[in-house]
């Protein structure tokens, strides 16, 4: 199979990029979009070119590493899937493919299509711990947990970071990423003591990484390869203005004379 790739180069992070086009004509329809990334980045060396530089870890779409934007849709257009997970049977013979990194502030390039997401790290460290006993495990019914509540936790808890929320929300926003970890603690007992902490400092490392605001437009879950539901961004906010005010300042009142 044969393809033209428009692949997004840049050499560090204060230098321009640009698009470079790429006849590649050794492609099998039963690799995946990095492996055939592979085949390119070989090519290229044997050529003493540049390769492609991308990240990547699994390939299986458990660690979120991997993300970039294929053809203007952040992991390509497959439903539930990371870009390691794309495979080339999608495309056709001939097919022109653009591929960039992921665009916002808060991600700035670091090389062609690898994006500093250290921001993700940040936020995580703002939301602190939770308060267990340490030792051994207890038992599981010790402590009883609402089903739908487990359930949901478990549903947030499947976030892997990987940033393509951020990259097709036109506003760049993270609220989608922040509020999915902010759920999958608060909905569990474990997490309940430090909740209103916990939203308060995420909350406001988020803003401070130069995320943009939530504008309720969808794109975020409609690209998340886990399917995180737009539902955490207002359980995340309910938990945000509830947290203000149990801080706000009490007023003290003297009683009339």
């Amino acid at each position: 199979m044969r393809l033209v790739l428009n692949v997004w180069r840049q050499s560090g992070p204060s230098t321009p990029g640009k698009m470079v086009r790429y006849e590649h004509n050794d492609v099998n329809e039963h690799m995946s979009f990095l492996e055939m990334l592979d085949v390119l980045n070989e090519d290229l060396v044997k050529k003493g070119e540049e390769p492609v530089h991308f990240d990547h870890d699994c390939r299986e779409g458990i660690c979120g590493s991997c993300g970039f934007v294929v053809n203007g849709v952040a992991h390509g257009h497959q439903p539930r899937a990371t870009v390691c997970q794309l495979h080339m049977r999608h495309f056709k013979d001939g097919d022109e493919i653009y591929i960039e990194p992921f665009r916002a502030q808060a991600f700035p390039i670091v090389k062609d299509l690898v994006v500093d997401r250290s921001a993700f790290d940040r936020i995580i460290q703002a939301g602190g711990y939770i308060s267990v006993p340490a030792g051994s495990a207890v038992d599981a019914n010790a402590m009883p947990v609402r089903k739908e509540n487990a359930d949901l936790a478990m549903d947030a808890a499947a976030c892997i970071g990987c940033g393509a929320c951020v990259a097709a929300c036109p506003n760049a926003s993270a609220s989608l990423f922040t509020s999915a970890k902010i759920s999958h603690l608060n909905l569990l007992p474990q997490g309940r003591v430090e909740a209103a902490e916990r939203a308060r400092g995420m909350v406001a490392q988020m803003n401070q990484e130069l995320f943009g605001n939530c504008t309720n437009i969808g794109e975020c879950e409609a690209v998340c390869p886990k399917g995180i539901k737009l539902e955490n961004i207002a359980r995340m906010n309910r938990e945000y203005i509830a947290a203000l005010w149990k801080e706000r300042p009490v007023e003290s009142t003297t009683a009339a004379g």
